[in-house]
């Protein structure tokens, strides 16, 4: 038997970004061929997109993991990796995605509508995008970008012109099904319908949407029952549709009394998330009262009693037989009337998307703290410099030269100077750690080098340690030309 799931927490994974390639062309008489590494694919993203197929979140239910293909990595020759393919998953018209914290992200409604919710990682940089007026041949190439991963839970609201309420075993499931075409459960007992059911009625030149809500009970608001499981089923309807069991063998209800519990219910009722349905309160809705079941004699007598309290309500009232089918057109013709004249008093686009703009994706700032796993030891967090050594091989000195110096333009190197960091402490940039070694020279003009090298790297350096010192904080601005590098004062 099919399963109604309207929520579900998906695990999202947009495609990592492909690698840059490291090559240089080789080819016979053809001398100086050069750098010709290209850049790597960027990954896929992940995006949800609205489908009038799809009525449910099942696929989700079961799968709830997903991931976009990763990008290709570059190739020799500048051949630039493939981009991922985005990973499209459809969803219900009225899916509200949101955070695991609660916050909105975007109330999806209208076919078509689309969000990504992950985008996919950049491609790494192949050697020949690095070349610069000093590097003219370098031997290294950057790693792709991690894709963005999250959690979000979608939910299902769905988008109804009418919606059927009433008490377990009122009818509301054989009115949508001698209505419409559809065809819910229909049994003998309470609670018979476990999941919303969805209608399609045409009614001379108009056609609406019904949708037959889970019977409510008292303290549906708070929980009770099916309660808030498929009260948020309503928050979209633009007509609410009371129907009456008119036959009930209860003794302690009367038609009046199902109404006033369930309008107490509807007033309670407080959606978890404030989204701009366009519709106003559940209150401000137009209501149509339908007494049922009127094939019963005892039940037509009490329709007819009863139908003058609720008309000095100013509700219209039917009484209606869905097994008889007696007082259905003029219901019917009633419920596209009141639909037509709430389309016109409340016009909204017909789609529509409500999205909280992200933040920026990188920022300029960066912090220096210590480090309170170690006695010396400091962290440096922010965008640029985490993203940066997840783009690093280590494994190639050039490559760390290089991740240096982009670190001292940023201005690493000096907050590290003034958060008193000292020669040999340990610093932590997201999941690597080193060791800080002030008197390598780093954030200047590009060194020449043999491919894969770095001489600041190299044991063997013709500069002294007190040179090497002493020209990074000049330019880092803690000390003038003039100064004497032996003075230890200003160290």
């Amino acid at each position: 038997m099919a399963r109604f799931i309207d929520r579900v927490t998906l695990h999202v994974s947009a495609g990592d970004g492909g690698h840059g390639c490291n090559s240089i062309r080789r080819e016979k008489f053809v001398p100086l061929g050069g750098p010709d590494g290209g850049n790597g694919g960027h990954g896929g993203d992940v995006k949800l997109v609205v489908d009038h197929q799809v009525h449910t979140l099942l696929d989700f239910h079961y799968s709830p993991h997903v991931r976009a293909q990763k990008g290709e990595s570059g190739q020799g020759g500048n051949k630039h990796g493939a981009r991922g393919e985005d990973l499209i998953l459809k969803v219900p018209n009225g899916t509200v995605v949101t955070t695991p914290e609660g916050k909105l992200i975007a109330d999806l409604i209208g076919d078509g509508i689309e969000l990504t919710i992950a985008r996919g990682g950049r491609g790494g940089l192949g050697n020949a995008s690095l070349v610069t007026r000093n590097r003219r041949a370098p031997g290294f190439a950057l790693l792709g970008e991690p894709g963005e991963t999250c959690d979000v839970i979608l939910e299902l609201k769905s988008v109804a012109d009418v919606g059927l309420v009433g008490y377990p075993s009122a009818g509301k499931s054989s009115l949508i099904s001698v209505l419409s075409a559809a065809k819910p459960k229909i049994a003998e007992y309470p609670f018979t319908t476990l999941q919303p059911n969805l209608g399609v009625v045409t009614a001379g030149d108009t056609t609406y949407t019904v949708a037959d809500v889970p019977g409510l009970i008292p303290g549906a608001a708070e929980g009770r029952g099916l309660g808030l499981d498929f009260l948020r089923h309503i928050e979209r309807t633009a007509v609410l549709v009371h129907v009456v069991d008119c036959a009930t063998l209860e003794s302690q209800r009367d038609p009046v009394t199902d109404v006033d519990t369930l309008e107490a219910e509807l007033d309670a009722y407080q959606p978890e998330l404030e989204t701009d349905t366009g519709l106003g309160d559940l209150k401000d809705r137009p209501r149509i009262i339908v007494l049922n079941k009127i094939d019963v004699p005892e039940a037509r007598e009490l329709a007819e009693f009863v139908k003058p309290e609720f008309e000095k309500r100013g509700w219209p009232v039917y009484l209606i037989s869905a097994v008889t089918r007696e007082g259905l057109k003029e219901l019917s013709f009633a419920l596209a009337e009141a639909v037509e004249k709430y389309r016109k008093d409340n016009p909204i686009e017909e789609t529509r998307r409500v999205i909280i703009r992200p933040e920026a994706r990188y920022e300029e700032e960066f912090t220096v703290a210590p480090d309170p796993r170690l006695e010396n030891g400091f962290i440096v967090k922010g965008a640029k410099p985490e993203l940066w050594i997840k783009q690093t091989v280590f494994d190639n000195d050039e490559a760390v030269g290089y991740l240096a110096d982009r670190l001292a333009r940023l201005g690493v190197e000096k907050a590290l100077f003034e958060a008193g960091a000292e020669p040999g402490c340990t610093v932590t940039i997201g999941d690597v750690c080193f060791d800080w070694d002030p008197d390598t020279l780093a954030g200047g003009d590009d060194i020449p080098t043999a491919r894969g090298t770095d001489p600041r790297l190299e044991t063997n350096t013709r500069v002294s340690a007190k040179e090497r010192r002493h020209a990074k904080r000049i330019r880092h601005g803690l000390a003038d030309e003039d100064s004497d590098m032996y003075d230890e004062s200003t160290w």
